[in-house]
This record gives C-alpha cells, structure tokens and sequence, in this order.
C-alpha cells in the first residue's frame, strides 16, 4: 500500500481528479499531521472544504502552530477537547518536575503510557530541555517501544519542520537536548530485564490509551505499588484502561488478570499534544468571512459528544457561526457550500 502513496509537501497545490485540488497545512499535533484543504470546481461555482484533522496546541513543543487556511465554505473541526481549557503549560512544566521529587523522595518508578509518534518524543525533548532543572540525571530513563524508537528518528530527521526554539537548540547541538542516560529498548528481551528494577526507573512505553502495548507488563509488576507514579500526558477515551485508571479505579484487569491500584495517579493535561476549548477556537477565527459575510458553518466531529455540543455553543455564542455536531453515516451536498 505505501508503494502506491505519493507525498506532498504543506502548501504544495495538487489535483486529486479533474475539478478537485487538495492543499495540506501543518497542523501541529504531530510530525505530518495536516489541515486539509479540498477545493472543488463546478461550471458555475466552487466549494472549498476545510477538515481540521487533530489540531495540536499553540506554543507547543518541537512543532509549529496550527495553520487556519484563509477561505472555508464549510469546516469539519475536531473537538477532543472542546469543553475545557489545560492547565497553563509553565504549570504543566513545574508539576512534571515536581511529579519526578516525589518519586524520587518515594523510590519508586515512573511510568508513563504515551503514543509512539508525537508524545514519545516531545517527553524525550522535555526531559532533555530541563535536564537540569527537574535533575533527570538521577534517572534511568527506557524508551520501551520499538515503534518510538524509529518514529525519534524520523523527528530528528526532518528539522525544517521544527518550531523556533526546536530549530535553535538542534543548531546548536546538532541533535535534541542529550539525554546521556536514555536507553532504546527494542527487544521483548531487554524490555523484561527493565523489571528488575525497582526504583529509578523512569519508563515511556506504548500504547498511550493503556489497550496494548509494553506498557501493560511494567503495570503488571508496577501499578500494586505505593511508590509508583504513573503520568498521563494525553487523552483516555471512554473504555480504555488508561480513563478507568484516571477515574480511580481500585483494581484493574489486564490480559485476564486483576491488579489492585496503589499507585498514584497523575494527569498532565498541559501537555497534551491536542489543543483545547481555546486554541480551537484559536484556529477557527482564523478564516475570513464567507462571500455572504458569515462566519464559515462548521460540522462537529471526532469528539466525545458532550465536548462537540459544547464547543458548538461556544462558537455560536463567539462568533455566531451555524455549529452542528455530525452524526455517523450523514451525507452533505456540497452544492450547498460555496461561492459563485
């Protein structure tokens, strides 16, 4: 299948098939996530179409901000976090450094669940960043996931995608801040001699919602214990392991098997790789008016329903812009949408 992709480049202008052209804009969730820009042309009238995709944060790590395209006849946006705002990211920042003494102070590890592409490397890039600062040298720090281990490379591969400070600290290290006690494991086999440790550890492994993924062995010997600090930097959809785990379960099944929860619990939304109620609302002011002097109408997708409903009222009470939240399986007219 990926012999049959073709790339482009953001802002690059390309046809799809006659009458249809397609634009991509960073997006600023993570490397390659993109805004899409659809154009279609008619006889007597065109439609430009703009899906948000994941938005990330603005002023976020590594990454550049979000891009608002300037023309939108009709917006399908995201709205993971539509109802809320994060904490302030300078209070985000102390609070991971804080999480670091206590564990430290209780001897015990640090696990953190994270996604293999984005999250792994903006904590790799924050712990180097504050290395001093958060004294993460006290640390053995394992990047447990095989699939991280190459999306790192592929970030560090493409520097001209970095935001400005990220741009400047790759200058001048020529690589991201060092992490002189990070350690790569690949195999299943170096994963398991982790678990002999029992204090000092400071663990990334996938999978980032807790479903899957390495990170489920080191909660199996890890989340019984006191000393334990788990740190959740990104979303827990309804279902998942990881949102019965924020929500103070006492036990917790894994691969068949209950666990008792004694670990505590730490939820670092500031550092979560989607924007929230306002960056969004950021990103949509972003776009002129339509040819009637509107504010472009919106459909509301990819979102817990209580979070869609929520942002549609914001941006209506906002901007007094046409919100609705889609429903799975509705079909649009174009031909309603655009311009002459």
């Amino acid at each position: 299948m990926l012999a049959k992709t073709q790339g482009h480049r953001y802002e690059e202008t390309f046809d799809v098939v006659p009458g249809l052209s397609v634009r991509f804009h960073d997006a600023g969730h993570i490397m390659g996530s993109c805004v899409v820009e659809a154009r279609l042309e008619r006889a007597d009238a065109s439609t430009t179409l703009i899906f948000s995709g994941d938005l990330g944060q603005y002023a976020g790590p590594i990454l550049r901000d979000p891009v608002t395209p300037a023309v939108a006849d009709l917006v399908l946006m995201e709205t993971t976090y539509g109802d809320r705002t994060h904490r302030d990211r300078a209070a985000s920042l102390r609070e991971f450094g804080e999480v670091l003494d206590l564990a430290h102070r209780r001897g015990g590890n640090v696990l953190i669940p994270a996604f293999a592409v984005g999250r792994s490397q903006e904590i790799l890039y924050l712990l180097g960043k504050h290395f001093d600062e958060w004294r993460v040298g006290r640390w053995q720090i394992f990047l447990d996931s095989p699939l991280a281990i190459e999306a790192s490379q592929i970030y560090w591969d493409f520097p001209h995608l970095f935001d400005q400070e990220a741009s400047e600290i790759f200058l001048e290290e020529n690589f991201m801040p060092t992490l002189p006690n990070l350690h790569f494991t690949r195999t299943s086999a170096e994963s398991k001699v982790i678990n002999r440790l029992k204090r000092g550890a400071l663990i990334i492994a996938g999978s980032g919602m807790c479903n899957g993924g390495r990170i489920l062995q080191h909660f199996k010997r890890d989340i019984g214990r006191k000393e334990t600090q788990i740190i959740f930097t990104g979303y827990q959809p309804p279902g998942t392991l990881g949102r019965r785990i924020i929500e103070g379960a006492d036990t917790v099944h894994i691969e068949g098997d209950s666990y008792p929860m004694r670990a505590t619990v730490h939820t670092i939304g500031g550092l979560s790789a989607h924007g929230d109620q306002v960056d969004l609302l950021r990103w949509y002011r972003g776009f002129a008016p339509t040819p009637q002097g509107e504010p472009p109408p919106v459909f509301l997708v990819h979102g817990d329903p209580a979070a869609s409903r929520a942002f549609g009222a914001k941006l209506e009470e906002a901007y007094g812009t046409r919100a609705q939240v889609a429903v799975a399986g509705e079909r649009l007219d174009l031909g309603d949408y655009g311009r002459s």
